[in-house]
């Protein structure tokens, strides 16, 4: 027997959780195949196979197990049993088996004429209506009632009155994110300044150049490049956003790592795309596609996530208009982004309908000043408006007349 360890993950952490099997209990598996895949407090990772063999499993899915405990094991005498066996036992065909009539079930929905009409008319989900007719029969009346109470089955299985309540283990990483989460909110002197950015011209830019761009860089241009870059200009400019307490000191960085927050099934991850400020366009947008794709598919390491000098959040995504976000200890400020809306400005005098995005940055008093934080958001939002300043961080003409 081959004993699988749960390898070391990083200096900090003790322990990981068993998310699930990938291979099950007396399988077959080929030497470095994916057996199983384990939660850190930072990231998801995979355990592989050291050997060809027959699995046994030493744990079970939600187990919360020690660095270096003994997972699984490995009987590698597997390979040479079952090749005895081929070679004993002759080849026979297997007796065919037939197959047994198969049932049609038809997929329109059962109903009367009047309720069918009802439905077609008021366009309603059959998915929240409970049929009374015989036979699983839609009535007029099962219609009216889901019509007038349209929110009495939003919860599992449609189920009315119910008392159920469903306890959840929480996992590392949600365990981590609360505590994080408390924790800059009780060491941080946290406090949000707030401002607004005419996203026009940025949205007329993606429309002009959107699809040359995607044949030339084989990526979309979204907005979070355009962000990133003015973010980067802004922290070369006010170093003190770009910097955070460490000890009795405060660290300084002479480049820009910016997280990038991303919510999966699992809970929010925060990869980090370093060096943005030596990044082109196409640069970023790759890498935020390959950090949002591994966070999906839990492949984020615990490298994908170490280091990160500011945070960027985008709750604009999910419909915010506006949010107060948290840091992301130990880092000192974060902005975040919200959805674009249409909302009247006065322009030099005139009512004009504008994509407009609220724009919010948290940071630590400890080490921005208001002044500091405040003239940040304005640097980025003059960016944001003016593209071209993304370019070099000043205006053409004013470095052509040398201004």
């Amino acid at each position: 027997m081959i004993d699988i360890n749960v390898p070391t993950v990083g200096e900090s952490i003790s322990e990981v959780t068993l998310l699930k099997w990938i291979k099950k209990e007396g399988e077959y598996v080929e030497r470095d195949e994916i057996i199983a895949e384990l939660e850190s407090e930072k990231a998801t990772f995979e355990v592989n196979a050291e050997q060809a063999g027959t699995l046994k499993h030493l744990a079970q899915e939600g187990d919360t197990i020690l660095i270096g405990s003994v997972l699984a094991q490995i009987d590698e005498t597997a390979i040479k049993s079952a090749v005895i066996v081929s070679e004993l036992i002759p080849e026979k065909p297997l007796p065919t088996v037939p197959k047994p009539p198969t049932t049609v079930f038809a997929t329109e929905v059962k109903a009367s004429p009047v309720a069918s009409a009802i439905i077609a008319d008021k366009k309603v989900d059959t998915a929240g209506i409970t049929p009374s007719g015989a036979g699983g029969k839609i009535m007029k009346s099962d219609v009216l009632d889901a019509i007038a109470h349209p929110g009495k089955k939003a919860f599992a299985d449609n189920q009315l009155f119910t008392r159920n309540v469903r306890v959840e283990k929480m996992s590392n990483l949600r365990k981590t994110i609360s505590r994080r989460l408390v924790e800059a909110k009780n060491t941080t002197a946290m406090l949000t300044t707030f401002n607004e950015v005419d996203m026009g011209k940025i949205m007329e830019v993606r429309k002009l150049h959107k699809d040359k761009f995607k044949e030339v860089h084989g990526v979309n241009l979204g907005f979070m490049s355009f962000f990133a870059k003015a973010c980067a200009i802004a922290l070369g400019e006010w170093p003190s956003v770009n910097a955070y307490i460490n000890g009795d000191n405060i660290q300084f960085h002479d480049y820009a790592d910016i997280s990038i927050a991303v919510s999966t099934p699992r809970g929010l991850t925060v990869p980090v795309i370093r060096n943005v400020e030596s990044l082109s366009m196409a640069e970023i947008e790759k890498t935020v596609v390959l950090l949002a794709s591994k966070a999906r598919d839990s492949k984020l390491t615990a490298e994908d996530l170490q280091g990160g000098t500011f945070t960027i959040t985008n709750g604009g995504v999910f419909g915010s208009l506006m949010s107060t976000p948290i840091i992301n200890i130990p880092q000192s400020a974060i902005l975040g982004m919200h959805k674009i809306q249409d909302r009247a400005m006065v322009i030099d005098g005139k009512v004009e309908v504008r994509p407009m995005m609220y724009l919010a940055l948290s940071y630590d008093h400890r080490v921005i000043d208001g002044r500091e934080s405040v003239s940040f958001l304005v640097r980025v939002k003059e960016l944001l408006e003016n593209p071209q300043l993304l370019l070099m961080g000043k205006d053409p003409v004013k470095t052509l007349l040398e201004l």
